[in-house]
């Protein structure tokens, strides 16, 4: 499969399902539909499939689709969607295969963040980088040998949940430390960081030195070439930046430490393009078999 052949990328939210038909990392067309509130689980895959026709064209050659949840990503099984109630195990690969006859390939959301920028974004310099999701959350996705690290529950490059100081890393990376430790919330605190506020100015150099620890922590578990920064508070990288780079220099590795390059996501509708992006890392994988 090539970057120039058209897929289809989802991304299915709490609220909205985005779907837009893409080639060569060009967004051509595109629709939202609202995620029905529901018990009836398979009345939201009909909103799915249906928003996928919206952007139909003929020569599609896959569907790739991101969702905030736990993913067998062999089965394409979607687990306890939290904004989708209904959905406790769904058989989301299956389904939408027999309703559209065309491959679909499903991840979490920051695993479809890391394929969008290998495949569209800064990651196509790297062989070996970690996409670091720093939203409400605290997310990653791991591309190891130029595609997407196979696991077993979806599960891997979840950095967040790891216990740090009195709460987990996500408590103090995530844009949530802002509200939890100061007065504002991401947004409020970088508009006052740039107006040099010395509370906000305080703000950023505590998450920065927080986020340091949790580069570390990666580096000493994977030795990525690259981490590429995505998420809201992302777009304040210049204000907590310094700060980082001061905690990631005193890794025990030195070598290490002077080696890795850390910088924020300058790929727009990643969301869009990472689920794109997963039909073309199912073709790097080793046992893939084009239609």
């Amino acid at each position: 499969m090539k970057k120039n052949e058209a897929v289809i990328g989802v991304d299915l939210g709490g609220t909205n399902i985005r779907s837009a038909l893409v080639s060569n990392g060009v967004i051509i067309d595109s629709t939202t539909r609202t995620v029905p509130k529901t018990d009836n689980p398979d009345e939201v895959v009909g909103v799915i499939a249906e928003s996928i026709r919206g952007v139909w064209s003929t020569g599609i050659t896959g569907i790739g689709i991101g969702v905030p949840s736990v993913v067998d990503v062999k089965k394409g099984i979607v687990y306890d969607v939290e904004n989708i109630p209904c959905w406790k195990e769904v058989h989301l690969k299956d389904q939408l295969e027999d309703q559209l006859h065309k491959s679909v390939y499903i991840n979490n959301d920051a695993n479809c963040f890391a394929a969008g920028e290998r495949h569209f974004g800064s990651g196509m310099n790297y062989d070996d980088f970690v996409g670091l999701i720093t939203g409400t959350g605290l997310g990653a996705g791991i591309i190891k040998d130029g595609r997407l690290l196979p696991d077993q529950n979806c599960g891997a490059g979840e950095f967040g949940i790891i216990p740090y100081l009195d709460h987990d890393c996500e408590y103090y990376c995530s844009g949530n430390f802002f509200s939890a430790e100061y007065d504002g919330n991401a947004k409020t605190m970088t508009e006052r960081a740039v107006k040099a506020d010395p509370v906000a100015m305080k703000a950023f150099e505590a998450y920065g030195r927080h986020l340091g620890v949790t580069v570390k922590t990666i580096m000493a578990c994977l030795d990525p070439a690259a981490i590429i920064i995505g998420g809201g508070v992302s777009k304040a990288f210049d204000l907590y930046e310094a700060a980082m780079l001061r905690e990631v220099a005193t890794f025990p590795y030195g070598k290490a430490a002077e080696r890795i390059r850390i910088m924020p996501s300058k790929l727009d509708n990643v969301a869009i393009l990472g689920a794109a992006a997963l039909c073309f890392d199912a073709m790097a994988q080793p046992d893939s078999v084009p239609d």
